[in-house]
């Protein structure tokens, strides 16, 4: 095996070096992520999702009226 000291310039880091920085652009993706799930989770518990089944119906509304005269 090569000395590691001959080549300094090798590429490897066998002190454990700490990474290079995460970069800004990074940084401010995961807080936007971070704000949207939040936000769909509290609108989601709240009742006023985004979408889904029932989301164009007026509150209180259960459905068509039931017709009149029975079953048959």
């Amino acid at each position: 095996m090569a000395d590691p000291s001959r080549y300094p310039d090798a590429g490897l880091r066998l002190d454990g070096g700490s990474t290079p920085p995460t970069p800004r652009w990074v940084k401010a993706f995961g807080a936007i992520v971070v704000v949207v799930v939040v936000l769909f989770i509290v609108l989601h518990l709240t009742g006023m999702s985004l979408g889904g089944p029932g989301s164009h119906t007026p509150a209180g509304h259960r459905g068509p009226a039931p017709l009149e005269g029975g079953h048959g």
